[in-house]
């Protein structure tokens, strides 16, 4: 008699733990889930190529972030670039500005300011007789 219970009890069991399962529901048939499924790529192989996939995603993040780096350095260079052409044309004026404000009648002009004269005789060599 008590394997008799047991046996109910099992079964009963069972058709609870069957209710409770809900069925699964039916895919779509679609283009992708019949590849999936029934095409040449299926769980089992999408589940082994898994790390390639992995690995090809790490891949596509270093090649992103490379291109980002060098973007930024080409940015660099070209803001650099611009700088030295504009220190190269200071220095043009600078240079400009010397030349003439080293010219004999710019020195003359502003020795003038000082008080101090431009000599009209020529200097007188000094000889040593030894």
């Amino acid at each position: 008699m008590s394997n008799r219970f047991r046996d109910e009890l099992a079964d009963e069991e069972q058709e609870a733990q069957t209710a409770q399962k809900p069925e699964k529901a039916e895919l779509p048939k679609n283009f992708f889930t019949t590849l999936l499924t029934e095409g040449v790529v299926s769980k089992d192989t999408a589940t082994e190529m898994l790390p390639f996939v992995i690995f090809l995603a790490f891949l596509a993040m270093i090649y992103i972030g490379n291109r980002h780096l060098t973007e930024r350095n080409i940015r660099d260079i070209n803001k650099l670039n611009k700088e030295v052409k504009e220190l190269n044309w200071d220095f043009k004026i600078l240079k400009a500005n010397l030349m003439q404000k080293s010219t004999q009648t710019e020195v003359a002009r502003h020795a003038d300011s000082l008080g101090l004269k431009e000599p009209i005789e020529p200097p007188k060599k000094i000889t040593i007789s030894e």
